[in-house]
């Protein structure tokens, strides 16, 4: 591949999340790329959702860590490949001397690729001798993975997406997926366009987006689906909706899971209690499940994320397990997971308690195959610390030395401040990024310049265990490498062999081969099997065909390759049985009390991804939602005094943030919602992950991010406003503020809590302006608290500022298209003063459809005047919701709205 052709199009994978996209993208020559689906990668067909059209607005080099740097008493400054990495091998080699392999730890994440993971966990685990490598994808699959161990023997993944297309009914548990995987979800809601007997039923405390195109949601009080399924289990065995055959032959341990479902379970009129939803919703849940044979539960991260995520996930498999509804098409328990290689580091080991290739930590066998495959000195022999616990041990010195590699842990951790804490006292940070002000980055003794998406070079594993290449089709930038060449450079400072490698394919054949080593003699073989992959040349490996793991060579030479596992029913236990698993219920470790009467859960919105790292940097994911918000229930926010549109305190037990309220509607009284995106790079004071408490799973170490007990109260502040700039601003004096990204300029959301006396002369020195003679336009009503401003330079907005003591003010839409235009017309500056369009039509609105840049004014005007009266009309007369169809569910609602509020006109 030409990286230097203009035309040239790349195929590679997306960036963000499991479902794993296949993505083309064409380089155009100033460093950026045109970005379109990949039709004939099996995951998409073509489709992409916004965030993944919108990855050529990520591309650029702004805040780009470019060269190592090491901090000094003056700051961050440069050095060399060689210094920078002499001095952390020196220091981790004096740490290892003085208190042993358990005293240093890598923290790491499903960004990276297959190959990176691997080259770092034979680093640790084989070389430092050390387990205390553990990764951001303990924060969302980890119960995934506990779960299927228990039932299945290994981290087995048993469909593939074709499935969900051939199930007649799809139960979606703890996932919002037509926002978080939006791909998968237009794959089902088109095979139920073809097929209307398909159902589809979404398990969610929250009325969310997927739920609008739902035949059935069920309300469940959060943290209730083990009574749920428990429930469920028992009402299959009550009336014999069972596989008898299959649970004697192929299963063992069903009579303890019963007896444990059957104590608290066994009458569903309990059930629905505990789980506060209405017994005949229940009734019908459980009796469309018992007649339908052909049923997938998908779940994601509203059952991983709790402190009884693993037992949740075994209590959804054992209701697959009592009717053998398993290794057929169009069945089975199906972990959707939340980043692009969370997959791929379970193959080589990336949590702390695995070993490569499936293999188990704490069986010695497993060790001995490992370290004889790696000739490796010395082999950690029991499992490392989790997520959770290893920034406490960073914070009471028992860690003295921690390498951070593509994840922002002070941002995205539960308990965030803890993690802060923990990395202002460890004796060395280290951070691999591509960013170089991040949250995390502030706190690094040293910053190491990694590859991006779109640089580097490797492989990837989606939700259906399906292996696609990422492929490098813009140059390096500056110094930066490849995370797993960093780290292999690093290994041989500290003296190791075995870290020779000269390129990815070079790791990803090294992994191969470890995944048939000593595999077909094994009493157990392992299923994780890619050995029929170990003997690609360079040019096949480039060329690599997204693939499905186990993949086997045949005597003939052929490639083997299994769609869906389980088909023989034989499992990776040791008697080739799967086990149902006993899960007795139990609720939340924090309850809520009279001091913190609400239970905050957490997740994405549509357009944004993690910590905004790469997503922040795209204008077009902005405009949806632009802050942080607390959704809350109309009653519940006038109990606690506050309003719709204003902003709010929430805090917990273990830190605080802010927030502006907001009525979703599809929240229960009780709870609250607020994202997980923000951080101290893009607001003063909105890291969710300050509020979450620390508890964690037994089994999977999994925090508990959907049940933190929190109180909220108003944030009182003297008046709002935005700011529209070119040019980025310091605004510490603020008492509180939002970065949006726009096109060409940065818009800023602010409120404050001083008193300002000269307002002219206040926004100047905010917004810099100096200069006596800048043509500086500003209206002023003393009475009523409204200031406006506006500084132009050569006919061209170059800034603006609108104060007022309401929330409400002028479009931002409508301002943001005055920053596109060359030269300001009279008519625009008239608008400016009067604060708002003065031509009909020149506001758009809220963005509604971010693939089309359509908003909701156009959209409401459209459904009038052309009386639109469906989605499908909408979207043929705008193009909303054509692409992607994330904003479907809104468009449905703005429909009815309007066509209701028409109709009352007429009248």
């Amino acid at each position: 591949m030409n990286l230097s052709s203009d035309h040239l199009a790349i195929r590679t994978t997306c960036a963000y999340c499991g479902v794993g996209c296949g993505v083309q993208a064409t380089p155009k020559g100033d460093g950026t790329a045109t970005i379109s689906g990949d039709t004939l990668h099996p995951a998409n067909r073509g489709r992409l959702c916004v965030k993944g059209s919108a990855l050529g607005e990520t591309l650029g080099l702004e805040g780009r860590l470019l060269y190592p740097q090491v901090r000094g008493e003056d700051g961050l400054r440069r050095v060399s490949w060689d210094a920078a990495l002499d001095q952390v091998a020196g220091q981790w080699r004096s740490i290892i001397a003085e208190h042993g392999p358990q005293a240093v730890a890598l923290y790491v994440s499903g960004q990276l690729l297959t190959e990176d993971y691997y080259v770092a966990n034979k680093l640790m685990k084989g070389y430092v001798g050390s387990a205390n490598i553990d990764t951001n994808s303990r924060l969302c699959m980890s119960s995934a993975v506990a779960g299927y161990k228990r039932a299945f023997g290994e981290d087995l993944v048993p469909l593939c997406y074709d499935d969900l297309e051939l199930a007649d009914l799809v139960v979606l548990v703890g996932s919002n997926t037509a926002w978080c995987h939006p791909i998968l979800f237009q794959r089902i809601l088109k095979a139920k366009e073809q097929r209307p007997e398909m159902k589809l039923v979404v398990i969610d405390p929250r009325r969310t987006a997927t739920c609008e195109l739902a035949d059935l949601h069920l309300p469940v009080k959060a943290g209730t689906d083990v009574w749920l399924f428990n429930g469920l289990l028992s009402y299959l065995a009550r009336i014999g909706a069972m596989d008898p055959a299959f649970v004697e032959q192929h299963t063992n341990g069903l009579t303890a899971a019963l007896e444990t479902a059957n104590i608290d379970c066994a009458d569903p009129a309990a059930v629905a209690r505990i789980c506060r939803i209405d017994p005949a919703l229940l009734l019908e849940f459980y009796e469309l499940f018992a007649a339908t044979a052909k049923t997938i539960t998908a779940y994601s991260m509203g059952v991983n994320q709790s402190s009884a995520g693993t037992d949740k996930v075994n209590a959804i498999i054992n209701c697959h397990l009592i009717g053998g509804r398993i290794g057929q098409p169009g069945m089975g328990p199906f972990s959707i997971t939340g980043q692009p290689n969370a997959m791929g580091g379970r193959e080589v080991g990336g949590l702390a308690n695995m070993l490569a290739a499936h293999m188990d930590l704490e069986n010695a066998d497993h060790r001995d195959v490992v370290q004889t495959f790696w000739d490796a000195p010395v082999m950690a022999d029991s499992g490392g610390l989790k997520a959770v616990d290893l920034f406490k041990a960073i914070e009471d010195g028992s860690i003295k030395a921690v390498w951070v590699i593509a994840t922002n842990p002070v941002v995205s951790m539960p308990d965030a401040d803890q993690v802060r804490r923990a990395l202002s006292r460890c004796e060395l940070v280290v951070a691999s990024d591509i960013m170089q002000d991040t949250d995390t980055n502030a706190y690094a003794d040293v910053l190491l310049p990694a590859l991006g998406w779109g640089e580097k070079d490797g492989t990837v594993t989606n939700s259906e265990r399906r292996i696609s290449r990422q492929r490098a089709f813009l140059p390096a930038p500056g110094e930066a490498l490849p995370d797993w060449k960093i780290l292999s450079l690093f290994a041989q400072r500290m003296g190791y062999s075995g870290f020779d490698f000269r390129s990815a394919h070079g790791v990803f054949a090294e992994h191969a081969r470890l995944s048939g080593f000593r595999n077909t003699s094994a009493d157990v073989p392992r299923m994780f099997d890619i050995s029929g992959l170990a003997g690609l040349n360079a040019r096949e490996y480039d060329d690599l065909e997204p693939t499905q793991w186990p993949v086997r060579r045949l005597p003939s030479g052929q490639l083997e390759v299994e769609e869906r596992l389980f088909v023989d029913r034989q499992f990776a236990h040791a008697d080739g049985k799967a086990r149902f698993v006993p899960t007795a219920a139990r609720a939340p470790v924090n309850a809520v009390s009279e001091d913190f009467p609400l239970v905050l859960n957490t997740g994405r919105v549509r357009d944004q991804w993690h910590t905004m790292t790469r997503t922040g940097k795209a204008p077009t994911l902005a405009d949806h939602t632009a802050e942080s918000f607390v959704d809350i229930h109309p009653q519940d926010a006038l109990l606690h005094g506050v309003r719709e549109g204003e902003l709010a305190r929430i805090s917990s037990e273990w830190g605080a943030m802010v927030a502006r309220v907001q009525h979703g509607g599809g929240i229960p009284r009780g709870s609250v919602f607020i994202p997980i995106h923000w951080n101290n790079q893009t607001a003063s004071d909105a890291r969710v992950g300050a509020l979450v408490n620390p508890e964690v799973d037994p089994v999977s170490g999994e925090p508990e991010f959907k049940h933190t007990p929190v109180r909220i109260e108003q944030f009182r502040v003297n008046w709002h406003g935005f700011i529209l700039s070119r040019s980025s601003k310091a605004l510490d004096s603020v008492a509180h503020w939002t970065r949006i990204q726009g096109r060409s300029f940065n818009r800023y959301e602010l409120a404050g809590r001083n008193v300002i006396k000269d307002y002219s002369g206040w926004a100047r020195t905010l917004l810099g302006v100096h200069d006596a003679e800048a043509d500086w336009l500003e209206y002023e009503d003393r009475t009523a608290g409204v200031y406006r401003a506006v500084h132009i330079v050569d006919d061209r907005i170059e800034q603006c500022i609108f104060l007022s003591p309401r929330q409400d003010m002028p479009s931002r839409a409508w301002l943001a298209s005055l920053f596109s235009k060359e030269v300001l017309s009279e008519i625009d500056r008239v608008g400016l003063l009067v604060g708002m369009p003065v031509e009909k039509g020149a506001d758009a609105g809220p963005t509604v459809c971010s693939c089309f840049g359509v908003g909701r004014n156009t959209i409401c005007q459209s459904i009038v005047e052309k009386d639109l009266k469906t989605v499908q009309e909408v979207t043929a007369c705008l193009k909303a919701g054509g692409n992607c169809g994330s904003c479907v569910p809104e468009i449905k609602k703005i429909l009815v709205q309007t066509r209701v509020e028409a109709a009352e006109e007429k009248l």
